[in-house]
């Protein structure tokens, strides 16, 4: 099976389902699965977490790991200034990182191209593409979940028929009998067990920037995950998790929930499907909490900080911008001379 769709529980804004992933394919061949109760019960000597430093961010809240010979650094989401050491904890260590396959030259690119596309955004925000102001290489933490399920459903599947009806018309001034096809649907008891294996279900491990934003920088590739070691981070920034372990598999749980309500309609069958109970049980529960590589810039506007995000493995672009007013009026101006030109022609 290759990859598919899964991501954080709930809905958009729009009432859709957020993006996901799920499913990888195949894996990281040298990568490790950890026991799912492994990581909720840590004690003091678990040789699954380390001692790291970390400055926190007072305006998005994200966590910037750092080695002992920094003391102070800007946050790489927002550039507000980080000063708040929150000192030395224990956190799960990574499992394995994705390296960048992106320079900052080529992430600088992809960004310009995204802005330059954009409609009334304020001239100084393509004046700030133009300068090719450097970008900051982030490590994002997150976790992924593995587990087995199987579920027993029930429920009921409608297929449709057609019933002929006779309604009256009135065709060419008279009124007449005329037969319609209306469709109905015919409902029956349906139930039984769908079972599925979640390989790799991706939850963000951060809460520095909107879902909206991260959820759009899917799929991420990871068979292209390497063992973790410190030296890939020599050059980036680092930032620690702070969506706990419990709280990443709430998500991922929700995400499978919405995998296996796909696989129930399609077990049912059917033209319609109504699922009124399902019950889930899982099993061969693991996770691993690994870095992906993000280029980050902010632009500061009317006294805000709007974000940009680039995936450091394939491109995709996302971020927030702000709007010209100046630029919407204009535009709205033309369009109302334009209206008023084509009302006085036409009359």
């Amino acid at each position: 099976m290759g990859p598919g769709p899964a991501r954080a529980p709930g809905l958009t804004r729009d009432g859709t389902p957020p993006p996901l992933q799920w499913d990888a394919g195949h894996k990281a061949p040298d990568l490790a699965e950890i026991p799912l109760d492994q990581g909720l019960h840590l004690d003091a000597g678990s040789v699954i977490a380390e001692t790291v430093r970390t400055l926190s961010c007072p305006q998005c809240g994200a966590q910037v790991q750092l080695d002992d010979t920094h003391h102070a650094s800007a946050c790489p989401f927002c550039a507000s200034p980080v000063v708040t050491d929150t000192g030395a904890t224990r956190r799960i260590k990574p499992q394995g990182v994705l390296p960048f396959a992106l320079t900052e030259a080529q992430a600088r690119d992809a960004m310009k191209g995204w802005l330059g596309s954009l409609w009334f955004a304020p001239s100084g925000l393509v004046a700030y593409a133009r300068k090719d102001r450097r970008l900051t290489g982030v490590y994002s933490p997150f976790w992924t979940f593995d587990a087995a399920s199987h579920t027993r459903f029930r429920g009921q599947r409608g297929d449709t028929y057609f019933e002929t009806v006779w309604v009256t018309q009135t065709i060419n001034g008279r009124s007449q009998r005329v037969a319609q096809q209306v469709p109905r649907i015919r409902w029956r008891p349906a139930s039984g067990t769908v079972a599925r294996d979640f390989n790799d279900v991706l939850v963000l491990a951060s809460t520095a920037l909107p879902a909206r934003i991260t959820d759009a920088l899917v799929p991420w590739d990871l068979s292209q995950l390497a063992t973790y070691d410190p030296a890939f981070l020599s050059g980036f920034e680092a930032e620690g998790y702070t969506v706990p372990l419990a709280d990443g598999h709430h998500a991922a749980r929700a995400q499978m929930a919405q995998v296996i309500t796909t696989d129930i309609r399609r077990a049912i069958g059917g033209d319609q499907q109504r699922i009124e109970a399902q019950d889930s049980a899982f099993t061969a529960e693991t996770f691993k909490h690994v870095l992906l590589p993000v280029w980050t810039a902010a632009y500061r506007y009317n006294g805000k900080s709007f974000r940009f995000v680039v995936n450091g493995q394939s491109g995709r672009v996302m971020g927030e911008r702000p709007y010209s007013a100046w630029k919407i009026a204009g535009a709205v101006a033309v369009a109302l001379v334009a209206l008023a030109a084509i009302l006085y022609l036409t009359q």
